[in-house]
């Protein structure tokens, strides 16, 4: 088999009218200079404060069209983005969410209901992007009765399948130099600095080619089950990420004065994580509960 070479895609979270207007700004013209092809993940109805920061964006909705048409892909990111509920996640990196331990039918509901706002915009969704990476199976069920397939989120090295969905996974939150692999780069524009905006777009005019979008990473990652190898690789990669998060916790509750309040996790490098049979899973593999019993992730 041909190696293919690593592919590298952007995502933008916690789009919305009232975005941080300058950082966005710059964003969104870098974004087109390079033509980076990102996954835009927007907020259908944003009711979090944390979200509210410059005044309403009268243009934004037709920003979101004009980057669509030019190759973006667009993402449901939840509905109203509020963290309100402490339901188990399949992919459990915060105790608080939208849509982790909500109902079925409610979920059902702010599904729906966040396609329609954002298809009446004039945009197509085709990709969830939970915030905080909150949901679990009544979110699954739910974007299956929408029609809506594939999910930006785990923390393997290519595109696939669980559960009847696609997964694209999202293992970083800045840039890293990989060998091989699709790796999503998941950017907040409310709380991104300058100088890690800078660190990013100098990685990506280094490694501009390498850009990919989600057509075209699926095109050349054909999404497939995990094997056994990939699967506890995946479950060493979120085992290193979420004792990293842990880490950096406990210096905030010890050292107050070192609060990071606001910045973006660190990027997750899980290339010098071996992967061990005792690792705790990042989600739950239907296939392979059948087939072993484990502990709930």
């Amino acid at each position: 088999m041909i190696p293919i070479p690593v592919r590298y895609l952007l995502r933008v979270d916690d789009l919305c009218p009232t975005i941080k207007r300058e950082p966005w700004e710059r964003l969104a013209a870098f974004i087109d200079e390079l033509g980076i092809k990102p996954i835009l993940a927007v907020v259908p109805d944003n009711r979090d404060p944390e979200l509210r920061v410059s005044e309403h964006d009268d243009s934004f909705w037709e920003r979101m069209r004009a980057m669509e048409r030019a190759g973006a892909a667009i993402a449901l990111h939840g509905y109203q983005h509020r963290a309100e509920s402490r339901g188990r996640s399949l992919v459990s990196l915060h105790r608080e969410s939208e849509f982790a331990g909500v109902s079925s039918l409610t979920q059902r509901t702010w599904i729906r209901v966040g396609l329609d706002i954002l298809r009446s915009h004039g945009l197509s969704p085709t990709i969830w992007a939970a915030p905080r990476h909150g949901f679990d199976d009544n979110t699954l069920g739910a974007l299956r009765a929408e029609g809506i397939s594939v999910l930006s989120d785990g923390f393997a090295r290519r595109p696939f399948l669980r559960g009847g969905f696609t997964w694209i996974p999202q293992q970083l939150w800045g840039p890293v130099e990989k060998g091989e692999g699709l790796w999503t780069i998941c950017l907040h524009v409310n709380t991104v600095t300058a100088q890690q905006f800078d660190d990013f777009a100098a990685f990506a005019r280094g490694h501009t080619a390498q850009f990919t979008s989600v057509d075209q990473a699926l095109a050349e990652f054909p999404p497939s089950r995990l094997s056994l190898f990939e699967f506890l690789r995946e479950n060493a990669a979120y085992a290193r990420f979420a004792g990293s998060r842990f880490r950096r916790g406990t210096t905030r509750r010890l050292h107050p004065d070192h609060d990071r309040k606001g910045e973006p996790p660190q990027p997750l490098e899980p290339d010098t994580q071996r992967p061990s049979a005792g690792s705790q899973p990042a989600t739950r593999d239907t296939e392979l509960r059948a087939d072993r019993a484990r502990p709930q992730g």
